[in-house]
């Protein structure tokens, strides 16, 4: 509606005109701009364009507030992210994979690729593979992983096969009827390295490096030794994805480096749980969050309540009930992930892409417990052991009365025990834990302390670190970092 110049409109039919002509156009902006679930929807369909165009028509809303314009800036960023981690063609993984299988055939790729082995997006009509499937492949197809020409062993931790430290830590928590046991010390360096000249010389960049929780009975003690910069600020206690905050100035042509040491004692856990004693928890307000939905990655969508009542049954039992989730994940194969800000629903991702990190698993046995009236909740950090091995790692807690919070672990998952072993080793991480993980994080997609001005590069997860300048934050592809670790002293005092 328009108004000539110099006119006025004071008149009450006037006025509701112009109120109404007001709404109608901000409905229309509404159509045209579609709402920000549906561009979600686009961009997890491949629809870019489309998706950009929304996102264009939504910015040029009146009156939108900060909040929703960087909700809908962070779909235009999360499209950036996944051309980052899809980037080849079919030529490309391909070739990739030629070098495992010199003799590849386009029809064992063309099988392969139908059975939704090699993860792909269609993105506005064109075909693209993720950059981790050509390792991948040869975890989820043991048909493929027969077919290479060099094979090598892959990079897992030790600890996913049962070993010495496993029967020692059920052992000393049944003989001294403990359930917090083994402990040792350790001194971590982590380490973030931004890029040179990733932002102009004499910005100020501001990093956050993930560091230890105090949890007793799993990891105390903890004191910081030394940091570079010295300057520094350690997030309360309390926080539930804790770090330590740093700033420094970027030089021209010189990568700038921030660092962390410290020590802490860490404690294996084991709890004996006797199913028969295992009865429904009851719902007190403190455990009430722990069995509800927490969308995007928490949902109870109708194709994840069919596979729980496929696998659960008429089981009434908490802890069998836990057994049967536990192993049903447990079966979904590992395999490197997308990054989690890309992914919609986690959760459902994972079930429908019959794959997962230890993340991705860990978040659809959570919503799989919940779903089944059992608490359930996240913790995270970093993994170590013998042999300069070290990874970052996902796992949770769930809660069983009468004995509480107790650890599970899905990926590393069921062991083997051989004859000469205790049965229950099976079910070691469904009630214990390993001393070899330092826990960050109670929680996923928290906020830090101090708060990030701009967007995390991790959405859910605080294992890396964060970085930022006045310009916006820095993704992955301009910063590495890295986790040292050794032993100061084996059972050190409990």
């Amino acid at each position: 509606m328009q108004v000539a110049s110099g006119s006025t409109c004071k008149t009450m039919p006037c006025r509701f005109r112009l109120v109404m002509a007001l709404a109608m156009l901000m409905a229309s902006w509404a159509v045209a701009a579609g709402t920000l679930d549906d561009v979600s929807r686009m961009v997890d369909a491949g629809q870019f364009k489309a998706a950009n165009a929304a996102i264009d028509q939504a910015l040029a809303q009146p009156r939108l507030d900060a909040a929703a314009r960087d909700a809908w800036l962070f779909q235009r960023e999360r499209m950036r992210r996944i051309l980052l981690d899809f980037t080849l063609d079919a030529d490309a993984i391909k070739s990739r994979l030629r070098k495992q299988i010199p003799d590849l055939r386009d029809d064992e790729f063309t099988r392969w690729d139908d059975q939704g082995l090699l993860e792909r997006m269609v993105i506005d009509g064109r075909v693209l593979y993720f950059k981790r499937d050509s390792s991948n492949l040869f975890r989820l197809s043991a048909e493929a992983a027969a077919r290479r020409a060099h094979p090598t062993p892959f990079d897992d931790s030790p600890l996913e096969v049962l070993g010495d430290h496993h029967r020692t830590v059920r052992q000393q928590a049944l003989a001294e009827q403990r359930t917090s046991v083994a402990p040792h010390r350790v001194r971590i360096t982590q380490t973030l390295k931004v890029d040179a000249d990733a932002v102009p010389a004499g910005q100020t960049l501001r990093a956050w490096i993930p560091y230890p929780r105090a949890l007793p009975g799993q990891q105390q003690d903890i004191r910081y030794v030394s940091s570079e910069p010295a300057q520094h600020q350690i997030a309360p206690d309390t926080t539930p994805q804790r770090t330590i905050y740093f700033e420094k100035p970027a030089q021209a042509g010189k990568p700038t480096t921030f660092s962390v040491t410290y020590e802490l004692t860490i404690y294996a856990q084991y709890h004996p749980i006797d199913p028969a004693k295992v009865v429904p928890a009851t719902l007190t307000p403190e455990l009430k969050p722990y069995v509800d939905e927490r969308p995007p990655h928490i949902t109870f969508t109708e194709p994840l309540r069919l596979f729980s009542r496929q696998v659960v049954g008429n089981e009434q039992n908490p802890y069998r009930i836990a057994q049967k989730l536990f192993a049903a994940v447990d079966e979904i194969p590992w395999a490197g992930a997308r990054e989690y800000s890309t992914i919609g629903n986690i959760s459902d991702y994972t079930l429908h892409a019959g794959h997962g990190d230890c993340g991705q698993q860990t978040l659809l046995l959570i919503t799989l417990l919940r779903m089944n009236g059992i608490p359930a909740r996240w913790q995270s950090g970093a993994i170590f052991a013998e042999g300069d091995y070290n990874d970052i790692h996902d796992w949770g807690e769930l809660y069983l009365e009468p004995y509480g919070w107790v650890p599970v672990d899905v990926t590393f998952g069921r062991l083997h025990p051989k004859p000469s072993d205790d049965a229950a080793l099976e079910w070691f991480y469904l009630g214990g834990l390993d001393a070899y993980r330092i826990a960050f994080n109670s929680d996923y997609g928290q906020p830090l302390v101090p708060a990030k001005q701009f967007f995390r590069s991790d959405t859910v997860d605080s294992q890396r670190g964060e970085v930022e300048w006045r310009g916006g934050n820095l993704y992955y592809d301009q910063w590495h970092y890295d986790f040292a670790w050794k032993l100061v002293q084996e059972n050190a005092s409990s």
